[in-house]
């Protein structure tokens, strides 16, 4: 049986048997949002890691000093605002009175401080300022002063940015905790509350309405403006079958699930009380993620060999099926369609695939049978598809692939180690990043070439690292054009990451809810539920 046509029976066939739990009463469910998240919450630590479904989670949990809103501009959040000294070295900000922490206790200007501090070492942006930091003081209980060697224009951005680490604000006490060791205490003050007695990690986990929040007047825009919370209790229901999940959202026992899969959408918009739409209209960028510090993929003419092979167009295939209006090849790094899209340097992703190029940079670049560890979630269907596609074309240019099939939440764990692969390492894992990460350089983790401190894979290229500090440093728009066509031609010639094309993803929720908005992201706040 064909894959879409077994997923389209399954979905029928698992109706009415998706969950098993107590009954609600008709009150209580409406006023329990039922969510299905892209993936299993394995762990919950914001700052330790960087995958998406933590950071998810975590906006919810965790406020922030600042958030950009929807047109990617950085609004007071927890602030009432801030000044900056003439020469541009002194920040002081001012928090908003009122603000709690679950447990109670009020938030302090000492818990910023340890929260930044905490935020800093995992961040590319906190790692810059941090090296220009001269001192990140508290001033009196709701005033900190950050003061700079030199000015950082982007601090705001850097403070209230979507892309994981986020910088949340934690209480002090977990705040100390070192960034590389995962905190195990889950308090913050944002609209909800954690419910650590009811997660289940692979089943479920649950968050309460926080009662002593005070949301923003503004209106609500990404993480930005109030966030209101209108249901009185959020369970994230964690099932990792597509077809499970369609059927649970077809029979009303979850009401909104974040990324159902392209095969699924027809039986979904056949059924009138569903509601489909892109969940982000910013999309993503699927990413073939390799370990510039072992075999094989330290040769950069083996990771050229990936380039000159790969097709963007099987990759993409297998994640959105065969719409061609939900994908397109990218000979980059930057969102189709932003001002920061460049393709300079982007030949060798363009055009049929030469295989034999393929094979001859393997060849040169000492290529000698190594056993290619690749890391592959399961649980997580950008991942699968991707990973399929990867062990076919290894295998095609003639390498040794040792597949793992894992969960996402082992991949986050094992990505994070730098042995070599026979001793527990890897040789590459697949990703995406989401669209409005990867518009410039300022919080795109992943484009980072600055050896120890970038993401996983940890590539040292100091063009690129050049690249993106002159599009920091950038006095005019002419200017950024010729720092990201650096960037981008330098990140392709090193093989920073393989872009394994650019895709649209669906979200999916019954029509009894409203509220729901289109960003990187599930925002809560804003969604009520009838």
């Amino acid at each position: 049986m064909k894959r879409r046509s077994f997923l389209q029976a399954g979905a029928a066939g698992v109706a009415g048997t998706a969950l098993a739990g107590p009954a609600l009463s008709q009150g209580a469910a409406a006023r329990t949002l039922r969510f299905v998240p892209q993936t299993n919450l394995a762990n919950f630590d914001p700052i330790w890691g960087t995958q998406y479904v933590v950071r998810n989670a975590g906006a919810a949990v965790w406020d922030m000093l600042y958030g950009v809103d929807e047109r990617l501009v950085p609004q007071p959040q927890m602030v009432e605002g801030h000044t900056l000294s003439q020469d541009g070295l002194t920040w002081t900000f001012r928090l908003r009175e009122g603000l709690r922490f679950h447990d109670g206790e009020p938030v302090l200007a000492k818990d910023v401080v340890a929260s930044i501090g905490r935020w800093m070492p995992r961040d590319p942006m906190g790692q810059m300022i941090r090296a220009i930091q001269q001192e990140l003081v508290a001033a009196d209980d709701r005033t900190f002063r950050w003061v700079l060697r030199q000015p950082f224009p982007k601090l705001l951005y850097a403070l209230g940015k979507t892309n994981a680490p986020s910088c949340f604000i934690m209480p002090e006490r977990i705040a100390r905790t070192d960034s590389f060791t995962q905190i195990t205490e889950y308090i913050g003050s944002g609209p909800m509350r954690f419910v650590r007695d009811e997660w289940v990690p692979g089943a479920r986990a649950v968050f309460q309405k926080f009662d002593r929040y005070v949301p923003r007047n503004e209106p609500a825009s990404w993480l930005a403006g109030g966030k209101r919370i209108l249901v009185d209790r959020l369970e994230w229901v964690v099932m990792p079958d597509p077809a499970t999940a369609s059927a649970a959202l077809q029979n009303g026992e979850v009401d909104w699930w974040e990324n159902p899969i392209t095969d699924l959408i027809p039986v979904l918009r056949r059924n009138r009380n569903i509601a489909v739409d892109i969940a982000d209209p910013l999309g993503n960028i699927g990413s073939f993620r390799m370990n510039h510090l072992q075999p094989p993929f330290n040769s950069q003419k083996v990771r050229q060999a990936v380039l000159a092979a790969m097709s963007q167009e099987d990759y993409m295939r297998a994640l959105v099926g065969d719409d061609s209006n939900l994908w397109k090849p990218l000979p980059g790094y930057f969102t189709p369609g932003s001002p920061g899209y460049t393709e300079a340097g982007g030949d060798i992703l363009k055009g049929p695939r030469n295989m034999d190029l393929a094979k001859r940079l393997l060849e040169q670049g000492g290529y000698r049978n190594e056993p290619v560890v690749c890391i592959v979630a399961q649980d997580q269907p950008i991942t699968k598809a991707q990973g399929d596609v990867t062990a076919d074309l290894l295998k095609r240019m003639g390498m040794n692939v040792d597949f793992v099939a894992t969960d996402w939440g082992t991949t986050g764990q094992r990505r994070t180690v730098k042995t070599p692969p026979s001793q527990g390492g890897w040789s590459m894992f697949h990703s995406w990043h989401a669209g409005a990460d990867c518009v410039n350089p300022a919080a795109y983790s992943a484009i980072r070439a600055n050896g120890d401190g970038a993401w996983f894979g940890w590539p040292n290229v100091p063009s690129v690292e050049q690249g993106i500090a002159e599009w920091f440093q950038a006095p005019d728009p002419a200017a950024e054009r010729a720092a990201l066509d650096k960037v981008n031609s330098e990140a392709i010639e090193h093989v920073v990451y393989a872009p394994t094309g650019f895709f649209l993803g669906y979200q999916a929720w019954r029509r009894n809810v409203s509220g729901i908005t289109k960003g990187p992201l599930p925002f809560f706040w804003g969604v009520s539920k009838t």
